[in-house]
């Protein structure tokens, strides 16, 4: 089973400044691309900060850097990251973009809430078809039938029969790593606890 990773939903051509660039400067950038944020690169390619809307909009006079104005150090993720963690990412630390970066720290992409959200978009059937074409028989050492799966709302409700109980957090784990997953309720039972 593979989730989607941050390179396969980022967008790798990206707006981006130096730190000198003036306020001036940096609103025209962001008003001219059509974004909220832009990473800071240094004279390596390297991601030193982000400056956003939010940083321009906190300062009283027109004037100041990319840095001194940027928020650093920035938040980035690496492209062969889960979807699912970048998104875990930027809602821990409140932001709405994180540079994508290589082994070096040097810009590949950018990935925004936007391109994240669109993974919970998804219907609870696609969802459902996934736990149990992918999930159920990677994990579930079970005969077909005995374990069934509903989703409400992105939340995974898995009840039946497992033969054993070390199949049960196997289940779980895998049922989490779908794309447009919110929660995991297990009802399952396993028949070597109830022999017992």
């Amino acid at each position: 089973m593979q989730a989607l990773t941050v390179g396969e939903i980022m967008t790798s051509r990206v707006a981006h400044t130096r730190p000198g660039t003036t306020f001036e400067n940096l609103v025209r950038l962001l008003r001219r691309r059509g974004v909220s944020g832009v990473p800071v690169l240094d004279h390596d390619d390297k991601v030193v900060g982000v400056v956003s809307e939010q940083d321009l909009k906190g300062t009283r006079e027109r004037r100041g850097t990319a840095a001194e104005l940027m928020s650093s150090p920035a938040i980035t993720v690496h492209p062969e990251q889960r979807a699912v963690d970048a998104a875990r990412v930027m809602d821990r630390h409140g932001v709405n973009r994180l540079p994508v970066v290589d082994e070096e720290d040097r810009l590949v992409g950018i990935v925004t809430r936007g391109d994240l959200l669109r993974l919970f978009r998804r219907t609870d059937a696609a969802i459902r078809a996934d736990v149990e074409g992918q999930v159920l028989p990677l994990a579930a050492r079970a005969p077909e039938g005995a374990v069934r799966v509903a989703v409400r709302d992105g939340v995974v409700i898995l009840d039946g029969r497992v033969p054993d109980a070390a199949d049960v957090p196997g289940v779980v784990r895998l049922a989490w790593r779908v794309d447009g997953v919110t929660g995991v309720l297990s009802r399952l039972r396993a028949d070597r606890e109830l022999a017992d």
